[in-house]
């Protein structure tokens, strides 16, 4: 099942009102970064990357020119740099959320995109009721509370005898 990890930005909190900026980033191996690369960074919008591939790219393609490598080698270090990207594209977009001051809120294990949303929402509403003390449900059913809270004198048991069960069996050596 796919990885997702979840990412909003710090600036605004991560409250509801965020909730609809919230970035979801799959983990794993990413086809179309490994088949166009450039496309795909500046389709993610990560520019820096791009920038940094392009420049890796360009070095290399020179370096392999001068040094008269073939042009069967030049496609395989071609095909192996773009398996690199598209092994290391989710490690890339969780960069750049990071440099531009997002945070990590959690990891989600769910079949697709949509799934996972709804699995982190339900767990999220309900941390976030948790830490408000919002309680929308009141469980009606159930028993009154008890007064046994500890440290309260009405919770103390009544004192159970020792070994001398109503005096028919006293403890050997103890005064009759």
């Amino acid at each position: 099942m796919p990885v997702y990890t979840v990412h909003a930005p710090v600036t605004s909190g991560a409250d509801a009102a965020a909730a609809d900026r919230f970035a979801f980033v799959r983990d794993g191996f990413h086809f179309w970064a490994a088949l166009l690369g450039l496309v795909w960074l500046a389709w993610h919008r990560l520019w820096l990357a791009l920038a940094g591939w392009t420049v890796l790219i360009v070095a290399i393609g020179f370096g392999m020119m001068k040094l008269g490598v073939g042009g069967g080698t030049m496609l395989l270090v071609e095909i192996l740099l773009g398996l690199l990207l598209g092994f290391e594209a989710a490690s890339l977009e969780r960069w750049t959320l990071s440099r531009r001051n997002w945070r990590q809120l959690d990891v989600v294990v769910a079949e697709d995109e949509e799934a996972a949303e709804r699995r982190f929402f339900d767990r999220w509403i309900a941390k976030q009721r948790a830490l408000s003390n919002d309680r929308l449900v009141v469980d009606r059913g159930g028993p009154p509370p008890t007064r046994d809270i500890p440290g309260q004198p009405f919770s103390k048991p009544a004192p159970v005898p020792h070994n001398d069960i109503i005096g028919l069996f006293p403890q050997p050596g103890a005064p009759r």
